[in-house]
């Protein structure tokens, strides 16, 4: 059984529990929530984005299959046992191709889609949400739902064709607004989606499944993506409000077999994350702000090593980034506005983290390698990591934590998983750690 049927079958029998989804092809990201789900005792879901991932290899260079390699290899290298990883495709449709006809930017997204579910991604989100060439914003369902029909077509054959059990794969529909990875604008008023609306995606999907005699697919249908009001700009977040979504919570509470799916859960607080899974949005998607935390972690280490080592010796990454960022600016620019304070402030602090796009970049993977080496190589004072990264100095003096430089990036990236680790795991084991957390304060 695909571990995420599971989970859903838990959860809908009261559980409380939920999964992390972590949406990041970064490999000190995977690494890191590799260790962080060694530590839960739980599965792994990793997914992979239309854009980020597909059959001509992506903004990352990777095919669904180089992808998946990347991720076994990481296990592997981490022990972590590859039976309990789960690889998700985001956003599978004709997303890349919004500027093309859709006679041909649906052939392209089923190649899309049949190349993901060859590959073995078993968690598969059908989202043609998204208008083609010549189409006004937003479409009609009934459109959105006739194309996702044709991808689950696809991906149905694509199983039997690479003799792959396909009752082991699952399905999710629906999307979200603002767009994936973070809103491009400043957010003002945002709000939930309208309870109507959701059951009429369940319904209009349910009814073109059946019309392409795939109804008997429909109990796969795991997760429906809708916006709970949660989102994040460049400077802001928008915090859950369970109240807003009162209405949404009896609809899926009314529908056998589902949970929701929330997206752009980045940077909502621990108490946050905790009622959205209550209030069954047991699926949390993480990406922007594991790269957040990532660049906070390099980058106070880089600045660590400048006092640490000879004037003109130090790697100085954040100006390796920064030269890069320039140079490229495609990734970012587009995004920032305001004058050149601002866009520098921008880019190197957003909430957005257009940074993410960069840690590839040949000279900026070589540069943060040459530092962690550096740091290695010096050694860490531990006055200089209380300075720079007082959490990760804690865990060093409690023995927690090896005094590694790398070490020491990978935990400050679980810092930002720890509180999703909380927020998913069932209520009897937060209980218990609720209840020995207490036991030990009163010794």
């Amino acid at each position: 059984m695909n571990p995420i049927t599971a989970l859903v079958a838990r959860h809908r029998a009261g559980s409380g529990e939920g999964i992390t989804s972590v949406c990041s092809a970064n490999p000190y990201v995977l690494r890191a929530s590799m260790r962080q789900a060694l530590e839960d005792d739980a599965p792994l879901l990793v997914e992979a984005t239309s854009n980020q991932v597909d059959q001509f290899g992506g903004y990352t260079g990777m095919t669904p299959a180089d992808f998946r390699a990347a991720v076994l290899e990481l296990a592997e290298a981490e022990g972590f046992p590859a039976d309990r990883l789960v690889l998700g495709g985001d956003h599978l449709g004709p997303n890349t191709w919004q500027e093309r006809p859709a006679d041909e930017a649906m052939p392209l997204a089923v190649d899309l889609v049949r190349a993901y579910v060859a590959a073995g991604y078993t968690k598969i989100h059908l989202d043609c949400s998204m208008p083609l060439q010549g189409e006004t914003a937003p479409l009609t369902d009934a459109v959105v739902a006739e194309r996702a029909a044709v991808l689950l077509a696809a991906a149905e054959s694509a199983a039997t064709d690479a003799g792959i059990d396909r009752d082991g794969i699952v399905y999710v529909i629906g999307t979200e607004v603002p767009t994936p990875g973070g809103a491009k604008e400043t957010l003002h008023d945002l709000v939930p989606t309208p309870a109507t609306a959701a059951v009429g995606t369940l319904d209009v999907h349910r009814a073109a499944f059946e019309r392409a005699g795939l109804a008997d697919v429909w109990p796969r249908v795991v997760a429906l993506v809708v916006q709970p009001a949660v989102e994040f700009d460049h400077l802001q977040v928008i915090d859950y409000v369970p109240e807003a979504t009162a209405a949404l919570q009896e609809v899926i509470e009314a529908t056998p077999g589902l949970v929701y799916e929330a997206h752009s859960t980045d940077y909502q607080t621990p108490e946050a994350l905790r009622a959205l899974v209550d209030d069954h949005w047991a699926v949390l998607k993480v990406g922007p702000g594991l790269t957040f935390g990532l660049r906070e972690a390099l980058f106070a280490l880089d600045a660590l090593e400048s006092e640490l080592v000879p004037d003109g010796s130090a790697t100085d990454l954040r100006g390796v980034v920064e030269r890069r960022m320039l140079a490229e600016p495609g990734r970012w620019e587009r995004y920032y506005e305001g004058d050149e304070h601002e866009r520098r402030i921008a880019r190197t602090y957003s909430y957005s983290d257009r940074m993410r796009y960069y840690w590839p970049d040949p000279e900026i993977t070589a540069a943060t390698e040459a530092l962690l080496h550096s740091l290695d190589e010096v050694g860490i004072p531990l006055p200089l990591l209380s300075q720079y990264l007082p959490v990760q100095y804690e865990r060093v003096r409690e023995g927690l934590l090896p005094n590694r430089a790398e070490d020491i990036v990978l935990d400050r990236v679980r810092d930002v998983l720890r509180p999703y680790a909380a927020a998913v795991a069932p209520r009897e084991r937060l209980a218990a750690a609720v209840a020995t957390t207490t036991s030990k304060e009163s010794l």
